[in-house]
């Protein structure tokens, strides 16, 4: 029997690389959109305390569900077990797709 599924999803958000576990994720109605519920963090499981986890902790903490840009997401694993969700600083190796893409305006 195949336990339930965890996914990890790691995207940018102002700047900084998010990497949180959530239980459930799909495509939103709201085109170009991922949602995510059910946000996994690991309590009292460590004994020296992350200050980025604990970070991502309050900032999540009441949110039902989150609707990320497609164009914001790294990566997303489906994995057996949970980790620790924290921040890394992106150190300008990893950049976002661009958003300000402007329409052509040339007359042929």
């Amino acid at each position: 029997m195949k336990t339930k599924s965890v996914y990890k999803i790691i995207f940018i958000q102002l700047g900084e690389i998010y990497e949180v576990f959530a239980k459930q994720i799909y495509q939103s109605d709201m085109y170009g959109f991922i949602e995510v519920e059910e946000y996994i963090f690991n309590k009292d499981k460590q004994l020296v305390v992350d200050p980025s986890s604990e970070k991502l902790k309050n900032e999540f903490a009441k949110v039902d569900r989150s609707y990320i840009p497609i164009n914001s997401i790294i990566r997303i694993d489906e994995v057996n077990e949970t980790g620790e969700a924290k921040i890394k600083e992106n150190k300008g190796q990893v950049r976002p797709f661009p958003l300000n893409i402007q329409p052509s305006n040339s007359k042929e």
